[in-house]
């Protein structure tokens, strides 16, 4: 066994950070539709909870945003002239598709790709594929630039293979790791790879919201990682039409642990039964909190599951990092406090603020994508994106500098925005050491 730790990838929140409503079936985003929000707090707040986790001892990296307004988007719509004269002519004629153009959605890191750990994969590298989140425009827009970031975070091919997304078709439809788990006795020991599903490629469908992943994306990220251990399990109708349009809101797990709601699986017991086949030197431990305890609604609202399940060096049992909100909920609250108070494998919650993320319905979970590596890897990627102290202290300084303090979406249409989000990502090039030409308009 080669010593790993699971390193934690955040997505930095963007300028353009809005409550436009973009995403059907995540209802936090729709119930704040329309409202302003405060981008400064956001990428503060998305900050802190990195340090946080640093200062816990885990290693810790920054994925930077993406440019928003998507301007080379808009321009293949057959909208022309310079990059103002774009946005403006987008937002009266296409507002929709302008919307999209400036969404801050990269934040959430969960999207970003489906990760296999060296342990599991065929050849012995780290492989990543970027989801192409075809369910919705304004997340379709992301992959290739995601793709970018990864490769600047981990740049050494020996170690690291970053795949290109899956096609772009609603039969390959990829959300990244927020529907994969990884279970294992030690994060250097190969586990088991869970891949959660909502439709097969062919299949009618006609719940209230989309289900967003195909079991064949699933299958064929297994199949190119070389992925051992793996299990695809179908996530719950009921859970979908509820509002859980990523198996995380109802699901999290480290190390043998699985953390879910009764509601996560279509079949709780296949599932069970499928990862104790898979699992090779360990036993799984399965913590399922019940309907009654804990309703579907409040499931969502609290972001229970949304929480990180880490294991924190020195502690001998897990720790869960939840939103204020899960404390704010007495539901979600009084399953929290059972969970630290009992002699089960989570042995402590502590909270964390990320409440402008949360009003757009992305928690904890959402803003990192998590990454196994061992010493050699950690040492192979990029120091420049490797949370510090004083990267810390240079990122919370830049976000100040660049960022609004209000922003409603009515908002994104000011060509002011469009200058004040290019100065800042700009800067933030030269902080992270990404590079010449790593933005669009750093290429033009």
């Amino acid at each position: 066994m080669t010593p790993a730790i699971e390193a934690n990838a955040d997505g930095l929140i963007g300028p353009t950070h809005s409550y436009a409503g973009l995403s059907p079936g995540n209802l936090a985003s729709s119930l704040n539709a329309g409202e302003a929000s405060n981008p400064r707090a956001a990428v503060l707040q998305g900050l802190d909870k990195m340090k946080t986790l640093a200062d816990l001892g885990l290693p810790q990296f920054v994925l930077p945003p993406h440019e928003r307004p998507n301007i080379p988007f808009l321009r293949t719509l057959g909208f022309t002239g310079s990059d103002a004269q774009v946005l403006e002519q987008a937002w009266k004629d296409a507002p929709s598709f302008a919307a999209a153009a400036c969404s801050a959605s990269p934040m959430w890191a969960a999207n970003a790709a489906t990760v296999t750990p060296s342990a599991d994969s065929a050849d012995g590298r780290v492989h990543f594929t970027p989801a192409n989140l075809v369910t919705n425009l304004h997340r379709s827009l992301e992959h290739q630039q995601t793709k970018r970031a990864l490769d600047a975070l981990f740049p050494d091919r020996d170690r690291f293979a970053v795949h290109d997304a899956l096609p772009s078709v609603a039969h390959l439809a990829d959300e990244g790791a927020a529907n994969h788990v990884r279970l294992c006795a030690d994060h250097g020991t190969p586990g088991v790879n869970l891949l959660v599903w909502g439709r097969e490629a062919y299949e009618p469908w006609t719940g209230p919201y989309p289900a967003r992943q195909t079991f064949e994306a699933s299958q064929a990220i297994a199949r190119r990682h070389g992925a051992s251990g793996a299990v695809l399990a179908r996530q719950s109708r009921a859970a979908i039409a509820g509002g859980t349009f990523h198996n995380d809101v109802v699901c999290v797990g480290a190390l043998e642990t699985l953390f879910h709601h009764e509601l996560a699986f279509e079949d709780t017991a296949a599932t069970h039964a499928a990862i104790r086949a898979a699992a090779k030197g360990f036993e799984p431990i399965f913590v399922q909190v019940s309907l009654a305890d804990l309703p579907l609604a409040d499931a969502i609202s609290s972001y229970l599951f949304n929480s990180m399940l880490v294991q924190i060096p020195d502690r001998d049992r897990l720790t869960l990092i939840c939103p204020t909100e899960t404390r704010d909920n007495p539901r979600s609250d009084a399953v929290a406090q059972s969970l630290a108070a009992s002699n089960g494998p989570i042995g402590a919650v502590e909270y964390v603020d990320v409440r402008q993320s949360m009003r757009n319905g992305g928690g904890p979970a959402c803003l990192r994508l998590r990454v196994v590596l061992t010493e050699a890897e950690q040492a192979a990627a990029n120091p420049a994106m490797r949370l510090t102290e004083d990267l810390y202290a240079r990122l919370s300084a830049w976000g100040a500098t660049h960022y609004r303090d209000q922003l409603t979406p009515a908002d994104l249409a000011d060509p002011a925005l469009l200058d004040e989000s290019r100065s800042a990502l700009d800067a933030l090039t030269q902080i992270l050491d990404l590079g010449g030409g790593f933005y669009p308009f750093q290429r033009v």
